[in-house]
C-alpha cells in the first residue's frame, strides 16, 4: 500500500476543453509513452470544477464520466435523448463524453467533482462516503477527497486526517479495508485494466 496525501496548493489549474470555465486537477494518470500530457494522452483524471452559468460541456469522444456536485444544489445536465439529475449534493450520475450535454443550474452555481477515463483503459467508481462504516477497496488507485472539512478515515490499521478540499491517493496491490471515521468523503477509484 502506497498513500500520498494531495494538499490544494499541489493541484494544477486547467482550461476547460472547450474552454468555458476552469477546472482543479486533483490527480491524473496519462500513457507512459506520451511525448506529453495532453487529452489523448490521458488515461485518467480525477479534478473539481465550478459551474457557475449554464452551458454545454466539452465533447470528449472516448472517455468515460462520472460526476457529482459537492457544493450548491439544482444542477441538471440535458442531453437529446436523456437527463442526468444531479439536483441533490452527492449523487453520482455516469456519462459518455460522446454525449451532447447542457447544464441547467436551477439554485445559482455549484461546484462539482468529475471522475473521467479512457473507455477500455480503466474502471472507474464515484460515490460519497456519508457515514461511519467499511468498505473493502479492490486493487487499483483510490483517491479520497475531503470535499466538505476535514475528515478522518482509517485504512487497515492505519490512521489518516485528510485536510478540508485535500485528497488522500492510495494505490494497492492487495485489497484493503478502509473506514469513514469522522466527516464526510468523497471516493473515487480507478481500476486500469492490462
Amino acid at each position: 500500500m502506497k498513500t500520498t496525501l494531495l494538499k490544494p496548493d499541489d493541484y494544477t489549474r486547467s482550461p476547460w476543453k472547450n474552454g468555458g470555465g476552469i477546472f482543479t486537477d486533483i490527480a491524473d494518470a496519462h500513457r507512459d509513452d506520451a511525448p506529453q500530457k495532453s487529452w489523448d494522452s490521458l488515461l485518467w483524471r480525477f479534478a473539481s470544477t465550478p459551474i457557475v452559468a449554464p452551458g454545454p460541456f466539452s465533447h470528449m469522444p472516448g472517455i468515460d464520466r462520472l460526476q457529482m456536485v459537492v457544493d450548491g444544489r439544482g444542477l441538471a445536465l440535458k442531453s437529446p435523448t436523456q437527463e442526468f439529475d444531479e439536483r441533490e449534493p452527492f449523487t453520482t450520475v455516469r456519462f459518455t463524453g460522446e454525449l451532447e450535454i447542457v447544464t441547467e443550474l436551477e439554485a445559482g452555481p455549484v461546484e462539482v467533482v468529475n471522475l473521467m477515463a479512457r473507455r477500455g483503459a480503466a474502471e472507474i467508481d464515484l460515490l460519497a462516503l456519508k457515514e461511519p462504516g467499511e468498505r473493502l477497496l479492490a486493487v487499483g488507485t483510490h483517491l479520497v477527497y475531503a470535499a466538505r472539512g476535514e475528515c478522518r478515515i482509517r485504512l487497515d490499521d492505519d490512521h489518516f486526517t485528510v485536510p478540508d478540499e485535500g485528497t488522500l491517493k492510495v494505490e494497492l496491490t492487495e485489497p484493503a479495508m478502509l473506514a469513514l471515521v469522522s466527516g464526510l468523503a468523497v471516493l473515487g477509484s480507478i481500476r486500469l485494466l492490462a
